[in-house]
């Protein structure tokens, strides 16, 4: 089995910063009433950009593979939280907004299908304890 390793270290108030085996830093922080410097994304921010990298590289590998163009996609992740704490998420929507022309919507489907289904390892971690929905639209160039 393969092990992965992080270190988080703590800079002040509730300012920290973590690299994990890419030897790249991120920095995490609060806002500045609960203690923080308001410098850096918030660790339940970080969540849904794992989500929509790990799906989008799946899904861009995956429509390259089948020689679908695209001129480029984004993905847009909206998460409902819970009031009380522990102020979980509760619901993501991702919805993957691809532009170019001629994009064949059944091959941006399948390609959707088997990151969420298959490839995705942030998405089989997560969807064990929240709901996560798709969407997709393509927007024709002109």
């Amino acid at each position: 089995m393969a092990v992965k390793s992080a270190v988080v270290k703590h800079i002040k108030g509730v300012t920290f910063i973590g690299k994990a085996d890419s030897n790249h830093w991120v920095s995490m922080d609060g806002p500045e009433e609960f203690g923080g410097s308001n410098a850096g994304m918030r660790p339940k921010e970080l969540l849904l950009l794992a989500l929509g990298g790990c799906t989008g590289s799946d899904v861009a590998v995956i429509l390259k593979k089948k020689k679908i163009n695209v001129d480029g996609f984004d993905i847009f992740l909206t998460a409902e939280v819970q009031e009380t704490h522990p102020q979980v998420y509760t619901k993501i929507t991702v919805e993957y907004v691809f532009y170019g022309k001629g994009i064949p919507a059944e091959a941006v489907e399948r390609a959707i299908e088997l990151s969420q289904k298959t490839y995705c390892s942030v998405t089989a971690m997560l969807q064990k304890s929240i709901e996560i929905t798709h969407s997709f639209r393509i927007e024709e160039a002109k």
